[in-house]
């Protein structure tokens, strides 16, 4: 069975006016505090539809080079409306189109209409510069994706690989981490997946599906980097 979250990995996500929240315009790049974000995602109407889009993983003190301003950037827009991305989500191209479309969505803009206006109502909207700050710091630091040509994803292990891991984000290269770290890694991603799974609403609808890794890890072992780098 999966184990439960962490109490850490469930706290509601943000969505918020930084102005409002703070009493005034945000200095900087000064994102408002969990607890102030946490308040202001209880009053959201839209606050449960917005709680599934991402599973919650990373702190804004665990991203890449946290105090640059693209970290900062990155925690300040992104977790308006969604737990905060981990920039290994998506590759260094996939970042950009993504980048465009929340900006645009933040404008209150969306195939949604007005409802994506009165989503996005307070929700603030990065400058030009910021979005290019923004796209250079997730492509940076962006997953190194294995080669799709690669004969090992036609294997059976591979090919389960390739399934599970692409529905959320990038296929990772086995190389990314060693034989001994994989297993950590693994199950941190079961429990994300495990989390993005459960259905929410009427309890008789509501799962928990299980996984089962074991091939997964044994793939990723065998394609795996020979020693940490140093």
């Amino acid at each position: 069975m999966v184990a439960a979250m962490p109490a850490a990995a469930v706290r509601l996500p943000v969505l918020f006016s930084a102005a409002l929240l703070t009493g005034g315009p945000v200095l900087g790049a000064e994102a408002p505090t969990v607890a102030q974000a946490q308040y202001q995602w209880s009053q959201s109407p839209h606050g449960r539809m917005l709680e599934r889009i991402l599973p919650p993983s990373v702190e804004p003190a665990q991203l890449p080079e946290p105090k640059s301003a693209g970290a900062r950037l990155t925690a300040r827009y992104c977790v308006q409306c969604h737990y905060l991305p981990n920039p290994e989500m998506h590759t260094a191209a996939r970042w950009q189109p993504i980048i465009e479309r929340m900006v645009w969505r933040m404008q209150g803009k969306g195939n949604m209409g007005p409802l994506m206006r009165e989503m996005m109502a307070g929700v603030q909207a990065p400058s030009d510069t910021e979005a290019a700050t923004l796209s250079a710091y997730l492509a940076k630091h962006g997953q190194q994706e294995m080669d799709r040509r690669n004969p090992a994803l036609r294997t059976a292990s591979g090919q389960i690989y390739s399934i599970a891991c692409a529905q959320c984000h990038a296929l990772p290269d086995p190389q990314r981490h060693t034989a001994q770290e994989w297993p950590g890694v693994v199950q941190r991603m079961r429990g994300h997946m495990a989390w993005t799974n459960t259905v929410v609403g009427a309890p008789e609808l509501r799962t928990n599906p299980v996984l089962d890794t074991t091939e997964i890890v044994r793939f990723l072992q065998r394609y795996a980097r020979r020693e940490a780098v140093r």
